[in-house]
């Protein structure tokens, strides 16, 4: 023990000591500066969906998907010829109402009366994978859609790029969404949502994630 202590004190060692932690501050600082600025490029890029179902009953799922399919229907006629996200937001905030409509009607339609509550903003989403392509945890925004009570489980997709019409069998995006994420994103992140399979791009989406899911990483102002 007291040649531990020793130790401690030799001036070399100390110098050694505090260089470490000087560089691990220094590590942690900028893998910190690096998630935040690619996670906000990200989430700039991007306006998704948002439904949440009255309950996890079958039929209030059901009832969900059911929401969401006319929701997605009518946000692709309205958003055809949209170029960016402040495009597909202010089309969205000007049509607000109409969503909540087609919401209501579906719901109506199907036998239920259960209210639904239509919001605008800036959400907090797990890491989920559209096709070939993944976005990492964190705050995004989106259009949220309440269905009742609002306790079951819950459907999110990207609105904008059009992802939530990926073609399951063969997990691929459409070229169309890559080319409008691409114009919105440098090369590096990019490669960093639509390719995790060489490990330092690996490792980076992993960082990415691991500040978001800790909430170092949180809403914009």
């Amino acid at each position: 023990m007291k040649k531990n202590i020793n130790l401690f004190k030799n001036p070399k060692v100390k110098m050694v000591i505090i260089l470490s932690f000087l560089l691990f501050i220094y590590i942690t600082i900028c893998a910190f500066s690096y998630a935040q600025n690619i996670s906000s490029d990200i989430a700039n890029s991007v306006f998704r969906l948002h439904v949440i179902a009255n309950s996890d009953s079958t039929e209030d799922q059901n009832l969900k998907l059911k929401v969401r399919d006319n929701l997605l229907e009518f946000m692709n006629e309205l958003c055809i010829n949209c170029k960016t996200k402040q495009d597909a937001i202010l089309l969205v905030e000007e049509n607000k109402e109409t969503f909540k409509q087609i919401a209501l009607d579906t719901i109506k339609n199907e036998g239920y009366s259960y209210d639904v509550k239509i919001n605008i903003g800036n959400f907090e989403f797990p890491t989920k994978q559209y096709g070939d392509i993944s976005l990492p945890a964190g705050y995004y925004d989106a259009l949220r859609v309440e269905i009742g009570n609002a306790e079951g489980k819950n459907w999110w997709c990207v609105m904008f790029p059009p992802l939530c019409f990926v073609d399951i069998s063969s997990g691929i995006v459409p070229d169309d969404s890559k080319e409008l994420l691409k114009e919105s994103l440098n090369e590096e992140e990019f490669t960093l949502i639509s390719d995790n399979s060489d490990e330092k791009i690996h490792f980076k989406f992993k960082l990415l994630e691991f500040f978001n899911k800790n909430g170092l990483i949180t809403a914009k102002k």
